[in-house]
């Protein structure tokens, strides 16, 4: 449920690599949210680590957004009244609210080098300790402005030593986190490390700046992976520190690999063939190139149709719904806690069961390019009517070849197996003799053609099925294919009785 203020929710990423499809869904189920409480869906940009940043990956972001149909109402390229939409455009602001917290009394300045941090975490354990963090019972015995004078703190800032602000976690508190979908979430203070939320670079971690900008940019609820519930208490202290109301928070679920061990990874999909990103995404260092759910051949509203349905469940058998019916079915309350498995299989069929709806004359305008490239002229009105025979049998648009190759071009070879198997020593006398039979059809119409098969099998006391058989292995090169009479009536008589010779020629 939601409450009077107007719902503003925001999708956040970095831009360090391409959209992860578990960032897509993110993103979705904030839209969705958003729209479904006529609210306001935000794009935001969260690029303070300079070290991590890769060009192109903000580019890819909202191409990624684009071909989904996850349309932004503020952001980049878009603007708004809470801009800029990029933290690195907004760093003027954090050092100001860092240093609100210094003077509050709720943070600290710490001049610890790494040498000196290690060395802390190296004693904690040797002597066993539970943790080896930068806490309440650590920063006591390191170098901060809460051990040393505020003369030698300022001096050590004077000369520019490095220094970076640390957040001071009180003791023995309970941090209450009411989270819409896991309830009341309880943590004792003492339980976590004093995060920088200042960096020696003068650049604000995103515990800083994730918090200030919420503020600044008016979100009422924060939808994001549960990945980020343990710095939910954190954060929940910032807004209490600087008096500020915090968001309703909603942490999802995440999404596992198909065995459900484990979060889903790239190495999954490469592993076991499958996408993990919306779209193709090259490497500019390495130029490894992974593959995307748009370029494998999956329809926009299929993958989302997916994705939503990846911890989420509308409550009824339904499994297709439109971008439109998600928005209106959307809620938060349906959400769940337990992570979902991810089944590329599941993914398959959701594009199937679109593809089978698209027109026929869209899906041979798709279809069309993949027979041109192999030299072939073809009407499309002929296009249209072979798409309409086999698309039941496809997941996307480049399976149609394999599907139905030879309506288009006879078989250069025929499938061995098959061969094997269903043609026998008299199949060669067969087809020379209903060859003889299909001479006689003047009107080659499907209806004709079974007719004519069947008068043939009872004539000679054949069995249907080796006729069929044979016939089959002769017109299409195996045993797959639809209704062999359609395919025949499809490719003319002229062309019928021309594989038959061939086959029987190389056959024999």
């Amino acid at each position: 449920m939601t409450d009077q203020k107007s719902v503003r929710v925001r999708f956040a990423p970095s831009p360090t690599g391409p959209l992860h499809i578990g960032g897509v869904r993110t993103a979705l189920y904030n839209y969705l949210f958003a729209k479904r409480n006529n609210g306001t869906f935000i794009l935001r940009i969260e690029d303070t680590d300079q070290l991590r940043y890769v060009p192109g990956a903000e580019e890819y972001i909202i191409e990624s957004l684009k071909w989904c149909g996850i349309r932004y109402d503020e952001g980049p390229g878009i603007g708004g009244d809470y801009g800029p939409y990029r933290q690195s455009e907004r760093q003027n602001l954090y050092r100001d609210f860092a240093n609100q917290l210094i003077n509050n009394g709720y943070a600290y300045y710490a001049f610890d080098t790494p040498q000196e941090l290690e060395e802390m975490r190296e004693r904690l354990k040797a002597e066993k300790s539970d943790s080896q963090q930068y806490d309440v019972k650590t920063r006591g015995g390191m170098t901060n402005s809460l051990t040393l004078s505020q003369d030698e703190t300022q001096r050590r800032i004077s000369s520019g030593e490095p220094y970076v602000i640390r957040i001071k976690i009180p003791e023995n508190e309970i941090i209450v986190v009411n989270d819409l979908i896991r309830g009341k979430v309880e943590v004792r203070s003492e339980l976590l490390d004093d995060k920088v939320l200042f960096k020696s670079d003068g650049m604000p971690t995103y515990h800083l700046a994730n918090i200030v900008d919420d503020h600044l940019m008016d979100i009422s609820h924060v939808i994001r992976g549960e990945e980020w519930l343990p710095s939910a208490p954190l954060h929940v202290f910032l807004y209490r520190c600087f008096k500020w109301e915090a968001p309703q928070f909603a942490h999802l679920p995440l999404l596992l690999k198909p065995d459900g061990n484990g979060k889903l990874s790239k190495r999954d999909g490469d592993r076991l063939g499958f996408p993990v990103f919306p779209l193709k995404w090259e490497d500019p260092i390495s130029r490894d190139v992974s593959s995307g759910y748009r370029e494998s051949g999956y329809f926009p509203e299929a993958f989302i149709n997916m994705l939503a349905l990846l911890g989420w469940n509308p409550g009824t058998e339904q499994e297709i719904f439109s971008l439109e019916e998600l928005t209106k079915e959307f809620s938060l309350e349906r959400v769940g806690k337990s992570g979902s498995k991810f089944d590329p299989d599941k993914a398959k069929w959701f594009n199937h069961k679109y593809l089978v709806e698209i027109s026929n004359t869209k899906l041979a305008e798709q279809f069309a390019p993949y027979i041109a490239e192999r030299g072939i002229t073809v009407d499309l009105g002929f296009v249209e009517k072979v798409v309409e025979i086999i698309k039941e049998r496809a997941n996307f648009v480049s399976d149609f070849w394999e599907q139905s190759s030879f309506f288009f071009t006879a078989p250069q070879d025929y499938d061995e197996q098959v061969v094997k198997k269903r043609w026998k020593t008299d199949s060669a006398l067969l087809m020379i003799d209903l060859k003889k039979q299909f001479l006689l059809i003047d009107d080659f119409s499907a209806e004709n053609i079974k007719d004519r098969i069947h008068f043939f099998a009872q004539e000679r006391n054949v069995g249907l099925g080796a006729i069929m058989n044979a016939l089959r292995l002769l017109l299409v090169g195996g045993s797959f294919g639809p209704d062999l009479a359609v395919i025949a009536e499809m490719i003319g008589k002229d062309e019928v009785l021309k594989r038959i010779d061939t086959g029987i020629l190389k056959l024999g």
